[in-house]
């Protein structure tokens, strides 16, 4: 057992519930720790290997080498918290995961990971990297997940692999993503760039252009608006803790396969009547911790809407169809959450009808409002 004690949620590895008979499973958000458990990243790689991922043959030396202070077992090398300054040598070429932690890297050069061509997983997390040369990532033709938080990039590195599935950039430096930054990976399906000082005006046309993601995070960043042209196939959109002031009409038209929408902890005071029309396969809605004062509209029309966080807001009103429709049976499930505690509501006003369409009484919370 590999001794790393941070949990590695894998969000991005799990689909989301598409049948309308089960009820919302609320899961954990990505771990934006300073570590990476590796354990977790095995059971994934074996997981991946079952269902039959291609391994390039490659030839067993008799004594295995591997780089000096590093531990490798079973194709994975471990070459953390060892206070490298580069890339190590001698890399065995069967490495599936490589793990580069909380060491002092500044740089990634160009053969840096020559033969490694079966490598599944680089963990490069906490470290000093500011450079990339542009062909370092060449010979990784069968990477899935790259790890490269918690460093100091100022852009998204250039030529990724085309098989990568997850990337992970948050708690970098990085102001801009460039036209085409991620042309050529069509098996991506999860980006984290959240922590990252990019303003709306940093993602040039194009930015997202090719991509088919499921997931897309970049919280706590300095946006000021829901970014234009996003992949339309989003199952997951997170952008809490941001500058956000408004939700305008056209902002989410054409993401109608989201199924989760994070936009808590804004500046939000208005949101155009009919923008949330257009997300009729929602699940789940985060608008707490803005300045929104009242509930916004269109809610009763979501046939699969289960939760709903509007809690520390400025809301001084609930009306009796806010949140459930009017005809029986438009609404395909019930809402198991509805917090709206910590705004200024009469609660004793509420007409008890209001929340006719909820599974149970305890799953609508009021009070706690501190004027």
């Amino acid at each position: 057992m590999l001794p790393f004690s941070v949990v590695l949620l894998l969000l991005c590895a799990t689909p989301l519930p598409t049948t309308v008979a089960l009820p919302f499973e609320q899961k954990g958000l990505l771990d934006y720790g300073k570590s990476i458990n590796v354990e977790g990243l095995v059971m994934m790689l074996m997981n991946d290997e079952e269902e039959g991922s291609a391994v390039e043959e490659y030839y067993k030396p008799e004594q295995p080498t591997c780089p000096f202070g590093c531990q490798c077992n079973q194709n994975v090398v471990q070459c953390s918290d060892l206070g490298l300054h580069y890339v190590p040598y001698d890399i065995p070429p069967e490495t599936r995961l490589l793990d580069l932690q909380s060491n002092q890297i500044t740089e990634i050069r160009e053969g840096d990971f020559k033969g490694l061509s079966n490598l599944y997983a680089l963990v490069l997390v906490n470290n000093k990297i500011s450079r990339v040369h542009p062909r370092a990532f060449m010979p990784l033709k069968r990477m899935h997940k790259l790890y490269f938080s918690h460093n100091q990039l100022t852009a998204v590195p250039k030529n990724l692999p085309s098989s990568l599935v997850e990337l992970r950039i948050h708690d970098n430096h990085i102001k801009r993503v460039a036209s085409g930054a991620f042309s050529g990976l069509g098996s991506m399906n999860c980006i984290e760039m959240g922590r990252n000082p990019i303003q709306n005006s940093g993602f040039e046309p194009g930015a997202f252009d090719g991509l088919k993601l499921t997931f897309l995070r970049i919280s706590e960043a300095k946006l000021t608006g829901i970014p234009k042209d996003l992949p339309e196939g989003l199952h997951e959109l997170h952008l809490d803790h941001n500058q956000i002031q408004a939700i305008e009409l056209e902002d989410l038209r054409q993401y109608e396969s989201l199924h989760r929408l994070g936009l808590g902890y804004n500046h939000i005071r208005h949101i155009e009547h009919g923008s949330l029309y257009y997300l009729q396969n929602l699940r789940e809605l985060h608008l707490e911790n803005n300045r929104i004062p009242n509930v916004p509209g269109g809610l009763a029309g979501m046939k699969y809407l289960q939760v709903v966080y509007l809690h520390s807001n400025n809301i001084s009103q609930v009306d009796v169809n806010d949140f459930c429709p009017n005809g029986f049976g438009v609404k395909k499930t019930y809402y198991n959450g509805i917090s709206l505690f910590d705004n200024p509501i009469n609660y004793w006003e509420v007409v008890p009808a209001t929340f006719r369409c909820v599974s149970n009484r305890m799953a609508v919370q009021f009070g706690n409002h501190k004027k």
